[in-house]
């Protein structure tokens, strides 16, 4: 035990030494983490992309730092409780949120559900994985660039139809994104899924979508959609022949579609430096890369504050581009 010697302010010592002890015991803990399971929670049902992605990580963690690493999925209101469960748990690295980019858009769709604040609540660790976003354009729409497509929509503003997921979907964000990039009005079209809007795109209902890679990329490579561009900063490795937004000669636009892992506020800085390591080692595994590939999704290690700005700004930019639609969910 801590016992200072004559003390002529007791209370202030006293004060010191329990600051010490609590310290020391906070660092000890940290040391030894993980010394239990860790529960993963997940926002989406099991089998879906993000799930998928999640497990995947969740096995790698385990044999990384020797503990397991649980799944604990918990879908409904657009990934909310979910949220809203690792937002209140206590910050000690068994609770972790296995995030999307669609964790973002949160504050941009509720202002009364919600009892956490997306940016403040958590400590975004690392992405482990992104799926880019890609314009595509289906029979229905005779262009094969992006120039021919952006002079398309200027020559007749509102009548390029874009389908997306649905309202406050990020193929919605990013549709509207580009939009005001390069000063276009498109005709958004929501449906509920992606599935449906491939479905009308190769039956020629819907003209084009901003679409996640691997939601659409069997279709691309089979020719039954045309790919415009990428918006990513670099091209894809999934379609090497697809350029960039910037290198197709559009506004510099990115939108990838980001999975990572997120912590409750407050995590000691010991154990989010050890989750950075499981990070790491799930990111750069050959057997990550081969089955990422298969979702249509590439590794992408992006840590620390990096990704607390990423967070950030991308709640930001959706928050703005929602009031000015005037979208709200709830």
């Amino acid at each position: 035990m801590f016992k200072p010697y004559r003390l002529h302010v007791a209370g202030k010592w006293t004060s010191i030494a329990i600051v010490l002890i609590a310290s020391g015991a906070a660092f000890a803990q940290a040391d030894g983490y993980p010394a239990r399971p860790v529960r993963l929670v997940v926002g989406f049902a099991a089998g879906g992309p993000t799930d998928v992605v999640a497990r995947a990580f969740a096995e790698q963690a385990g044999r990384t730092l020797g503990q397991p690493f649980v799944v604990d999925n918990k879908p409904g209101a657009n990934t909310i409780l979910a949220a809203q469960a690792v937002a209140g748990a206590p910050a000690d690295g068994y609770t972790l949120l296995f995030g999307a980019i669609n964790h973002t858009m949160i504050p941009a769709l509720y202002s009364t559900r919600v009892k956490f604040d997306a940016v403040k609540s958590f400590l975004p660790l690392c992405t482990v994985a992104t799926s880019p976003t890609v314009l595509v354009v289906g029979p229905s729409l005779p262009v094969r660039s992006l120039p021919e497509f952006l002079d398309r929509a200027r020559q007749a503003p509102g009548r390029t139809t874009a389908g997306s997921a649905g309202v406050g979907s990020s193929g919605h964000f990013a549709t509207e994104m580009f939009a005001r990039a390069n000063g276009l009005r498109l005709n958004h079209v929501p449906y509920k899924g992606a599935a449906p809007v491939v479905t009308d795109l190769m039956g020629g209902q819907v003209d084009s979508s901003f679409a996640t890679l691997g939601s659409v990329l069997p279709q691309v490579q089979g020719g039954k959609l045309t790919a415009l561009a990428v918006a990513s900063p670099r091209r894809s490795a999934l379609l090497p022949g697809v350029p960039t937004f910037a290198q197709a000669g559009g506004k510099d636009f990115s939108a990838d579609a980001w999975y990572g892992v997120l912590a409750p506020a407050g995590t000691p800085p010991a154990i989010v430096q050890t989750l950075e390591r499981a990070a790491t080692a799930f990111a750069r595994s050959e057997a990550t890369a081969e089955k990422l590939r298969g979702l249509g999704m590439e590794a992408s290690l992006r840590c620390g504050e990096p990704f607390v700005r990423q967070v950030r700004e991308e709640t930001e930019a959706h928050t703005r581009i929602a009031r000015e639609l005037g979208l709200q969910a709830d």
